[in-house]
């Protein structure tokens, strides 16, 4: 079956159009949940009465995200039915699982308690209100994790095995899914990083009640958990951050190489803290890929493999092979798949055919070269490697805000505890313009995560062009730009009525 390429671009298109949409949404709610519980736990013990009204006010800007949010996710599932239909079919009886769990157990749980907390004040009891609070920051963390074991079996697809009968993965271990090492790293650092997220959200609307001199008693309160929250998961965040690159460089080295602008192997590689690459840089040619580079030395190495004199491949000896490291290049895995797809034809035909004696023969033949199926689909040996300048920028952009959020954090917290916090305006106004760049920081590293994995769907099995529906390109155009208009409309919606709320404030009427 040939698929249009301009089909597959608009395809990728809309997917990650919506994709990037949701995500505006989706880490606001991981974090403004526990940072919600954490106040109305605070409101519990004490029993002060400002306490409950500062929880009632980020509850309320917790509600607005969180259902228009929903609208963006829904659609997205739906796209891997419409967009998708090959990957769902080739691979639905693995990754449907963990998308299944999600809607029967955590949306569920999340969206039943939801109503409890929202609309429960007064009608329950103080402890049932809470327990219902922090179901809902659980449920809303547990819909993420199932989300991120499907993607982070995308990433590195373990748990399973091809059955050629049928032309399909199929699941063999369930547990080897769930606990994907990938999955795992995936699933900690992205909640963790709208942890981050909700704690500079919350952080920069109190610092401007502060600076307009409103509510600064609930201002004070709210910066006071947000930094404490936020520090805490920020250094988490760095962890997190280095078992995930530790993962990446045993599973997906082209990414690694991308993600540092890395052309050629080194024992000892440094990592890039701050670099500008050069346009004119070639595949093989001996160009230096860096106009300018700061580089901490021998980092990459200890941060990929834990040893610093550790070789890390660059593009390079991907593409072309390297003995010396057992490197096999990217031409090489290319006709090796090819003749894995060759021997799965002529075993289908030798099925159709009933020859045992051939079917047993091409059978051999694939399980041999089976591991670079993948490969055959791929036309050109350079459209195995990503777009390494949108890789590589997008993972300094957002290692980068990483660091400046934990210095936010670190001084909001020291003022506020010092009670310094109302005079430091400019601290105050960084506070507040902080707050896009915590949305800067969560679309980079998806860029990351996803360009940097290209061409795969899934890595090293099903390239991006065979995952696609066979369906009209115009479809998916029409559709692109009627979801582009829909989706800024939802943003500009929530834009427009979280400012309202917040410009009446925590006393203006909102509680629910």
């Amino acid at each position: 079956m040939e698929i249009s390429d301009i089909l597959v671009d608009w395809s990728r298109a809309q997917f990650a159009l919506t994709a990037l949409y949701h995500w505006l949404f989706v880490p606001l709610t991981l974090g403004l949940t526990f940072i919600v519980a954490i106040m109305e736990t605070i409101y519990v013990k004490t029993g002060e009465e400002e306490w409950k009204k500062t929880t009632q006010f980020w509850m309320g800007l917790l509600a607005i995200n969180f259902a228009i949010g929903l609208a963006t996710g829904i659609i997205m599932e739906f796209e891997f039915g419409t967009n998708w239909s090959n990957y769902s079919w080739i691979v639905g009886d693995i990754f449907g699982a963990p998308l299944a769990i999600e809607g029967l157990m955590a949306f569920f749980m999340e969206s039943t308690f939801f109503a409890v907390m929202f609309f429960g004040w007064n009608k329950v009891s103080k402890k049932m209100h809470l327990l219902s609070t922090w179901l809902v920051a659980i449920g809303s963390n547990l819909s993420a994790l199932w989300i991120l074991v499907a993607n982070g079996w995308m990433q590195h697809p373990v748990g399973m095995h091809f059955n050629p009968d049928t032309a399909r993965n199929e699941m063999l271990n369930f547990w080897e899914v769930l606990f994907n090492p990938n999955a795992v790293s995936k699933f900690l650092h992205t909640v963790s990083s709208g942890y981050v997220l909700a704690s500079l959200f919350v952080m920069g609307i109190s610092a401007w009640y502060l600076i307009k001199k409103r509510d600064t008693l609930f201002a004070k309160r709210s910066i006071l958990v947000s930094a404490s929250f936020g520090l805490i998961t920020s250094i988490f965040l760095l962890t997190t951050g280095d078992s995930s690159a530790y993962n990446v460089a045993q599973t997906q080295p082209m990414k690694l190489a991308s993600m540092e602008g890395l052309y050629k192997g080194e024992n000892r590689a440094g990592i890039v803290a701050f670099g500008i690459l050069d346009d004119q840089k070639k595949f093989g040619d001996q160009k230096d890929p860096f106009k300018f580079k700061i580089e901490i030395p021998s980092a990459l190495s200890l941060l990929s493999y834990h040893k610093i004199d550790a070789f890390v491949a660059g593009v390079d000896d991907m593409l072309y092979g390297n003995k010396e490291h057992n490197i096999m290049s990217i031409p090489e895995k290319i006709e090796l798949g090819k003749k894995a797809l060759k021997a799965l034809r002529d075993y289908k035909n030798a099925q159709k055919e009933n020859n045992p004696e051939l079917k047993a023969d091409a059978l051999k033949c694939f399980e041999t070269y089976q591991a670079y199926m993948g490969y055959g689909y791929i036309k050109n040996p350079t459209d195995a490697i990503p777009d390494i300048k949108l890789t590589f920028y997008s993972f300094h952009i957002m290692v980068g805000l990483g660091f400046w959020f934990m210095i936010l954090f670190v001084v909001a917290l020291y003022m506020t505890i010092k009670d310094k916090i109302d005079s430091k305006k400019y601290l105050l106004w960084a506070m507040v313009w902080t707050i896009p760049l915590g949305y800067v920081a969560q679309e980079t590293g998806w860029i990351v995560a996803e360009v940097g994995r290209q061409p795969w769907a899934i890595q090293d099995l099903l390239p991006v062009g065979m995952a696609s529906s066979n369906i009209s390109t115009t479809s998916v155009m029409i559709t692109f730009w009627l979801f582009a208009v829909i989706f800024t409309g939802l943003l500009i919606a929530e834009i427009k009525i979280m400012l309202t709320q917040i410009k009446l404030g925590v006393n203006g009427g909102h509680n629910v």
